[in-house]
This record gives structure tokens, sequence and C-alpha cells, in this order.
């Protein structure tokens, strides 16, 4: 998931707003390397566009509300990213 919102421009979005419930489901895993990598699959989607941007968003408030560990690490990190002046300035230009 994250490689492809990185790499690949041309993929649309559809693809991506289905990644963000297994994204979702799958924050709680403890695992470091899965949180690592759910982290930068949703920071990933939510730079692509202002659309994607968006929905990461309120994914991430989502994922916030479930309230372990690794859901408040990957939440706050990802928000304070997709919500920061450099990527919005980013998105809207």
């Amino acid at each position: 998931m994250a490689r492809l919102a990185v790499h690949d421009r041309k993929a649309d979005d559809i693809q991506f707003e289905k990644f963000l419930e297994i994204i979702k489901r799958e924050a709680s895993d403890n695992r470091n390397y899965v949180k690592k990598a759910v982290n930068w699959a949703l920071r990933g989607i939510g730079k692509r566009n202002l659309s994607l941007n968006g929905r990461a968003v309120r994914t991430a408030r989502e994922i916030q509300k479930i309230d372990t560990k690794s859901t408040r690490w990957i939440a706050s990190d990802a928000i304070r990213e997709l919500e920061g002046k450099a990527v919005q300035k980013r998105l809207q230009d």
C-alpha cells in the first residue's frame, strides 16, 4: 500500500480508499514493522491529493479513537504530517 501510494502516480483514488479500511483495521497491531507500515501507508495516501488527504486525516482521527499505544502513535504522527503546512501547501499548488 505504501509503495503504491508513493510511487504509482497513475493509480486512481478508488484504490486508496479501499486501503484506508485495511489501514484502520490493522492499526492496533503493536508489532513495530506493522505499526510503521500502517503509518507509512496512511501518510503516503494522504499526500497524493487534497481529496485523499481529507480521507486519510479522517481515518487517522478514527484510528485515534481506538486508544492503544500503537494507534495513538500512528494517528498523531499521520495527523501532524498531513495537516502540516508543508503538505498542505504542496497539495494546494
